[in-house]
């Protein structure tokens, strides 16, 4: 289980590495860009019932920590999928990754952005 930490005294963020790993390659994107948003997610079962959404910024300080020490492979099509909500009026929505059967070219969560 990763964490974001955002802003100064906030409650830590608790997110899947996998998931995680993909929203910090979209939200640091956005943030290089210059561009502010919204991230959004529904709590976890073992929280109260909810979701969360956060205004993303580039002037609040944002830190992500990962559990797993090795680079997550990223899939191309979560990727894309979490980008267009970026770009959307209503934020980034994390929501789960799509498997299919068709194969792709995974590329590491450290490779340089869109």
């Amino acid at each position: 289980m990763g964490t974001i930490y955002y802003g100064g005294g906030a409650t830590p963020i608790h997110i899947e590495d996998r998931a995680l790993a993909h929203l910090k390659v979209i939200i640091a994107t956005k943030l290089r860009r210059g561009e502010s948003f919204t991230l959004s997610w529904r709590h976890p079962e073992d929280q109260p019932r909810g979701r969360s959404t956060i205004w993303l910024q580039e002037s609040i300080p944002l830190r992500f920590v990962f559990d797993d020490a090795e680079p997550t492979m990223l899939s191309p099509e979560w990727m894309e999928e979490l980008a267009s909500s970026a770009n959307s009026s209503g934020g980034i929505m994390l929501v789960s990754e799509h498997f299919d059967n068709v194969p792709h070219a995974p590329v590491a969560d450290n490779a340089e952005s869109r």
